[in-house]
């Protein structure tokens, strides 16, 4: 009875000390989580979804490399530099080489005006000359120098005379026509030189007025002609090329409205 008493109370004490060890004991380290024990399929959608990521990652391309492998190199910023520098320097050569080219033309332009032009002072003095020429012919009139001579006086008949071979005086009307014709050919071979360097006469009779070209003298209403047209020139104008040497002297009719 003893012994099974002393037994009892043995087996109580060691069972006691197990379970307070069991219980202080701590759990394994290879003892698998709840999440994993219980949804076993998560771990490998996991992976899954991982080794995805990661196949795409290496897909695409990826620029970082090739930026780090080819950096920003200084020679070809210098490089660039030097390009704008050239289309820039260009661009002015060919301005100041049409500005050359303009600029050529315009001292041409004015070297042919300055030889066309530089007799123009010479030719206004002497287109007084011409004028008292034109003057000088005007004032014989056409019926005087008519054919016909008059003798004036009757040579005498003598033996002296038939001797001599002196030639018959000349009348007046005869002398007159010759000094006419002589002032005629001096005011022709005159215009004809001024020609040489492009002076030339015109006459605005008819025309419409123009003060740029016409210099009026008298105003007069006349019967059946426009108003503001030359009735009548005075002196005829010159032009030295496209330049108004002087402008004709003119009358021009009034308006009597």
């Amino acid at each position: 009875m003893m012994s099974s008493v002393y037994a009892r109370q043995i087996f109580r004490s060691c069972s006691a000390s197990l379970s307070s060890r069991s219980l202080a004991r701590p759990l394994p380290s290879t003892f698998p989580c709840r999440s994993t024990v219980l949804n076993p399929n998560r771990g490998y959608s996991e992976t899954k979804s991982t080794s995805a990521h990661e196949e795409q990652k290496k897909d695409e391309p990826n620029d970082e490399p090739e930026k780090e492998a080819h950096p920003p190199c200084p020679d070809t910023e210098k490089l660039k530099a030097k390009e704008a520098e050239v289309v820039d320097l260009t661009g002015r050569l060919r301005y100041l080489q049409a500005d050359f080219l303009n600029l050529q033309r315009n001292a041409a332009r004015e070297k042919e005006q300055t030889r066309d032009f530089a007799i123009t002072r010479f030719a206004s003095d002497l287109l007084e000359t011409v004028d008292v020429l034109a003057l000088a012919l005007k004032s014989v009139p056409a019926p005087a120098l008519a054919a016909g001579t008059t003798p004036a006086s009757e040579p005498l008949a003598s033996s002296s005379s038939s001797e001599t071979d002196t030639p018959p005086p000349k009348s007046a009307q005869e002398y007159l026509q010759e000094l006419h014709t002589g002032v005629e050919m001096t005011q022709r071979q005159l215009l004809q030189t001024l020609f040489k360097y492009h002076v030339k006469p015109f006459d605005p009779t008819g025309d419409k007025f123009d003060p740029n070209r016409h210099e009026a003298l008298y105003q007069a209403p006349i019967p059946g002609k426009e108003p503001g047209t030359v009735l009548d020139c005075q002196k005829p104008g010159y032009m030295i090329k496209d330049r108004v040497l002087r402008a004709a002297q003119v009358g021009v009719v009034q308006d009597i409205s």
